[in-house]
């Protein structure tokens, strides 16, 4: 008796989720191909700011709004894109002052630099998330390859550096390890398969963050989740369990792990699941938008607008507005020293969970236990370190190319990374253990044309918050000598490495060189902790309990959450944390609603070849 009614109760839930996940009400954003053919590419930055930096003055904000969403990042213009296409009114409000958030750009003596956007993986033509940013772009935004091999990761002291391609590939990728690594196919082969295997677990994830919570609590009590999806199974397995039982080669384990700075986490914190995700991201190949990451925003505004929406920058929200029922219906925003209030039937917050939580909620709301108990399953991630470099010289002349660089002083990451953050800051300046190193202009094809004879460095690496803290009040362009000592000192210790890796930049070649530290992104991207990625993307990060609890719906109604936080880190995350929060609002799954276009689309293609 008792079996045919666990049989019962599992029959009834496979139809509920497959309801659930195939079943639609609301609009569908992807319900048609809306590329257009390509217009001509707009160089000139004054036209280009026209789009980007439009500021707040209440005249602008339109009537009968439909939604206000808090950050311009990809999280939230890709969401106000979606609810766009679907006639929905949105007013997106960017505390900075340009549009984009990590994809945003800044120019200093003539050269431009790109925050954020670094590689983009899995844009094969007719792949599901080429095809949704092709249709969230309307087309516009063009996507250049990377070389391959697409990263070199570089392991050991000046004295005695060891080089690794990485290609991109399926069979490609684990070709060239084994070539580097004879004798370790086995292991090889073995990564790859895990890697994938648990790579393709994460629909689960979308489904733990967008089906009814009771579906959610049945998935996980029951222990559903770990054999539904080897995502889940392989989550609590931290990055080095599993390289090390994979190996015992020293060398192939730091390859094996050596991409762990695109979420964060040094490989004995970091999941593996997370991992699997992004060497899966890259399998296929890397890209980068052509003509910058400022591409990127400046093609979906216009999309906004044209259904009566506005993307409006120096637009600081201080504070959410809710009605003693606990239903938000609106934000403030502080133009001066005047607060305008801006009303709207719901408010998305893309401006990450603390900033939310801890910053724009009344205190009552903020000590809501189901709040609390939220941020009580976080941290913040860790700093991020960013040295950008205006160079005088063609990417031919300073031997650049279209590809990344990862740096390490040792194969020992574990180690290195944990005496770093855990040394005194004056120690730690002389010696960053990890380091990216790209060249956004090797990767832009336009860009010889609109600077041409120079070309950009961007530096990648990490640092503690609390080593900065002190200056966090200081004037953002004048801060006080000792913080400008501290900031060279890591300048020159990374530029060193950059120079004897690269031999053709020579200091005489430098026309330009600044950091960005951890209190540099409080200001310019709102990170309360100068955190890049958002929340921390360790183990804990993973459970399904986490998942099923940090949702697009928050605890209050009318208030949802989009971006990074929500899902995962980076662009794709971003962006799927922006499906995620369309699918609830819209009450339809337009994970599915992507993929279905993306095969409606190469069958059309087909079709055309065919004729």
């Amino acid at each position: 008796m008792m079996l045919i009614s666990v049989v019962i109760v599992c029959v009834a839930l496979v139809v509920f989720i497959l309801k659930y996940v195939f079943g639609s009400s609301g609009p569908n954003p992807f319900e048609t191909d809306t590329r257009e053919p390509l217009k001509k590419m707009v160089h000139n930055r004054k036209e280009k700011n026209k789009v980007l930096k439009q500021g707040f003055v209440a005249s602008k904000v339109p009537d009968n709004l439909d939604a206000i969403i808090i950050g311009s990042g990809i999280g939230g213009l890709g969401l106000a894109v979606l609810l766009a296409k679907v006639g929905k009114k949105v007013l997106v409000l960017e505390q900075h002052d340009r549009a984009g958030g990590c994809c945003h750009t800044f120019t200093e003596k003539g050269f431009e630099f790109d925050v954020g956007i670094h590689y983009i993986g899995d844009l094969l033509e007719h792949k599901p998330f080429r095809c949704m940013l092709d249709n969230l772009t309307n087309g516009q935004l063009q996507w250049e390859p990377l070389e391959n091999p697409f990263d070199h990761v570089v392991l050991g002291p000046p004295e005695n550096r060891r080089r690794y391609p990485i290609y991109s590939g399926r069979t490609r990728f684990p070709e060239e390890l084994k070539k580097c690594f004879p004798g370790e196919e086995k292991a090889i082969d073995e990564y790859l398969k895990l890697v994938q295997k648990t790579g393709r677990g994460i629909w689960l994830l979308a489904l733990l963050k967008t089906c009814p919570v009771p579906v959610a609590k049945f998935l996980i009590y029951t222990g559903l989740v770990k054999r539904l999806s080897f995502f889940f199974k392989m989550a609590p397995r931290s990055l080095t369990e599993v390289v090390n039982e994979l190996t015992e080669n020293k060398e192939l384990r730091a390859v094996f792990t050596y991409i762990f700075g695109t979420y964060g986490n040094m490989p004995k914190d970091a999941s593996f699941s997370m991992h699997s995700l992004l060497v899966s991201h890259y399998l296929n190949g890397a890209w980068y938008p052509k003509g910058g990451a400022s591409e990127i925003a400046y093609h979906m505004i216009p999309i906004i607008e044209k259904a009566g929406g506005a993307v409006l920058v120096r637009a600081p929200v201080n504070r959410i507005l809710f009605n003693d029922a606990k239903e938000a219906y609106g934000v403030s925003v502080m133009k001066g020293q005047e607060e305008i209030h801006i009303h709207a039937p719901m408010v998305i917050s893309n401006a990450g969970i603390f900033n939310t939580y801890q910053k724009l909620l009344p205190k009552e709301l903020q000590a809501m236990p189901s709040i609390q108990e939220q941020l009580s399953m976080m941290k913040n991630g860790e700093g991020g370190l960013s040295v950008f470099l205006g160079l005088n010289g063609t990417k031919e002349e300073l031997a650049l190319k279209a590809d990344n660089y990862w740096i390490f002083s040792e194969n020992n990451f574990d180690e290195l990374w944990e005496n770093y953050l855990n040394g005194k800051r004056e120690e730690s300046a002389k010696s960053v253990p990890l380091l990216f190193v790209a060249s956004p202009s090797a990767k832009d094809p336009t860009w010889d044309e609109r600077s041409p004879g120079k070309s950009t460095l961007s530096l990648v690496s990490f640092a503690k918050y609390e080593w900065f803290e002190e200056w966090k009040d200081d004037k953002v362009t004048n801060r006080a000598p000792d913080y400008k000592e501290l900031k060279q000192a890591f300048i020159d210790s990374v530029l060193e490495v950059v120079m004897d890796v690269f031999p053709k930049i020579t200091r005489d070649k430098i026309e330009y060189i600044d950091a960005g530290t951890p209190i540099t992104n409080t200001h310019y991207i709102g990170a309360p902790k100068g955190e890049i990625y958002g929340v921390d993307h360790g183990i804990a990060r993973f459970s399904p309990e986490f998942n099923a609890t940090v949702r697009p719906q928050t605890p209050l109604k009318n208030l949802y959450l989009t971006g990074q936080d929500v899902f995962l880190c980076g662009f794709a995350g971003a962006l799927a944390g922006a499906l995620s929060c369309g699918s609830v609002i819209l009450n339809r799954n337009l994970h599915l609603d992507a993929i279905a276009l993306a095969k409606k689309t190469k069958l059309m293609n087909a079709k055309l070849k065919g004729e």
